[in-house]
């Protein structure tokens, strides 16, 4: 808003003294405070002192005409709108004008009709203007909000990561104080699903997204760990991956980390011998809006009777995550060892 509290001020620009005058008294009586100035040298002059609302500029002007002024005022600090005046036959100025950045033309014509025009254009522009800047503003508080909800929410993750961690460490070291080795598995598969849990968080709060996790990005970190975990010097086990570039959403990246992380394992235990190095692998493909996961080895298959090794814990969880996509895992018959595949929408 302009100097001169809510009544909205006017500069209008034209070298004819008395066409000028009329106009100030005809806008005044609109409710318009006004400035008049002879030519464009001097209504430049005024607009460079004083802020308005809007500015006209009649087209014929000694010296310095409508175009070059408006040029001149465009270039102003934060340039007010300008409202170009032209005669009945000047359309292709008023088209020139237009594209030199005035927002709207009247034309000039005799009598109070020509008033009303300037009036109703000069109300009109105002308050596109201030709609504008209303929707600038708005915009703005929304990118600053969203801002300040992804460094939140970045915070949270990082928060949720650390304390994942730390009671990923505490079962850890409970692990290690147990004597029974049954128990003491089941709090490092425990302690394996919790650490698969953490990385995702890790992953939204040091990436790009805070809601989105990098799936090739994350699996291959889940993989190393776990390569490492398996791995013995008798028998290696060599955890590779295959991922198209993939991102989900924190809940079905925390799934597909929990199912891959249950699969994985399972063939580290169960697909080789204690004293038999053997290769798994992950495979991640977008296929249209959904992904396929794949999970294989070439060990030495299921149980003919298809007992489930261990707790069976793992089972249900695969299960329970595979539900959570609206999925299900298939054991693919064939295949030398076991191939474990999911079809899900990403």
């Amino acid at each position: 808003m302009a100097d001169g509290g809510d009544t909205p001020r006017i500069l209008y620009i034209d070298d004819d003294e008395g066409l000028r005058r009329l106009v100030s008294r005809a806008l005044q009586r609109r409710g318009f405070q006004v400035d008049c100035a002879p030519d464009g040298k001097d209504g430049v002059a005024l607009a460079e002192q004083s802020r308005y609302d809007l500015i006209a500029v009649d087209h014929y002007m000694p010296g310095q005409d409508g175009l070059a002024t408006l040029q001149q005022l465009h270039q102003l600090p934060d340039p007010p709108p300008v409202i170009y005046v032209t005669g009945s036959e000047e359309s292709r100025v008023a088209v020139a004008a237009l594209k030199a950045g005035a927002i709207d033309y009247v034309v000039k014509t005799l009598g109070e009709e020509f008033f009303d025009l300037l009036a109703r254009a000069i109300a009109n522009g105002i308050a596109r203007v201030r709609m504008l800047a209303d929707r600038e503003q708005a915009e703005a508080r929304l990118r600053e909000g969203h801002e300040r909800l992804e460094a939140m929410l970045h915070e949270v993750n990082h928060r949720v990561a650390n304390s994942l961690q730390l009671v990923s460490a505490f079962v850890y070291m409970q692990a290690r104080n147990v004597r029974n080795e049954e128990a003491r598995a089941a709090l490092d598969d425990t302690q394996r699903r919790i650490a698969a849990i953490a990385q995702v968080h890790r992953r939204l709060y040091t990436g790009d997204s805070v809601n989105r996790v990098d799936m090739a990005d994350y699996l291959g970190s889940l993989l190393s760990d776990l390569e490492e975990t398996w791995s013995t010097p008798e028998a290696r086990r060599t955890l590779s991956l295959s991922a198209d570039p993939l991102t989900l959403d924190t809940d079905k990246a925390v799934a597909v980390g929990l199912i891959v992380n249950e699969l994985v394992s399972n063939a580290c235990k169960y697909a080789y011998g204690p004293s038999t190095a053997g290769e798994v692998r992950v495979t991640l493909k977008a296929e249209g809006d959904k992904f396929l996961l794949r999970v294989d080895d070439d060990g030495v298959g299921m149980p003919a009777d298809g007992a489930v090794k261990g707790t069976g814990l793992g089972s249900k969880l695969v299960n329970a995550m595979a539900a959570t996509l609206k999925s299900a895992v298939i054991y693919e018959p064939g295949h030398k060892g076991v191939r474990a595949s999911l079809l899900a929408a990403a």
